[in-house]
């Protein structure tokens, strides 16, 4: 066994929807797997049973966020929801609830308003999603692009929503880190 497997090496972090909708996912795929062989017995009907009541704990924790949080998820992604729709989801939703506000920051509807207020966001992948929406305004895409403790003005110079002197400015950046070997 590695050393990092003993578990040792992890951090504490925040539950959030993204990490319990990813513990659900496992589990289903290791119940899946499992009802694919033929496995009489008790012991096949307990792994069942357990895997069956982790995958409910799970479930009833992503509906702490949200009641119905799988059919409010199936939601946020629906290309048809218009700008008023996702601004009251975002507005309803829990800063822990990652998942949710990371489809928010992805549906094309989303408008700038609710994009600048996830620009803030501490979870990387939301602000990465502002950060390549075309409906980011050009201030949140500047604030994004001299976030220094993220290599986000890489997506903003891809954005070609982004105002051309600022797209400019950072293909500039690109280059002299290519003259200097970074």
């Amino acid at each position: 066994m590695r050393k990092s497997d003993s578990g040792s090496d992890f951090k504490a972090v925040k539950r959030t929807s993204q990490i319990i909708y990813g513990e659900r996912q496992h589990l289903l795929a290791v119940l899946n797997s499992l009802q694919k062989f033929k496995r009489d017995g008790a012991q096949a009907k307990e792994e069942k049973t357990h895997l069956e009541a982790m995958i409910a704990e799970r479930t009833a924790e992503l509906n702490r966020f949200h009641p119905k949080w799988d059919e409010h998820m199936q939601r946020a992604r629906e290309r048809n929801l218009s700008a008023d729709q996702l601004a009251e989801m975002a507005r309803e939703a829990s800063a822990d609830d990652y998942l949710l506000l990371r489809n928010i920051a992805e549906n094309p509807n989303t408008p700038s308003s609710v994009l600048a207020l996830l620009a803030r966001h501490s979870y990387d992948a939301v602000k990465e999603n502002v950060a390549r929406h075309p409906n980011a305004d050009a201030k949140t895409l500047q604030m994004l692009a001299e976030d220094s403790t993220r290599p986000l003005w890489l997506l903003v110079a891809c954005n070609l929503s982004a105002p051309e002197e600022l797209r400019a400015s950072l293909r500039r950046r690109m280059e002299q880190m290519d003259a200097a070997g970074n």
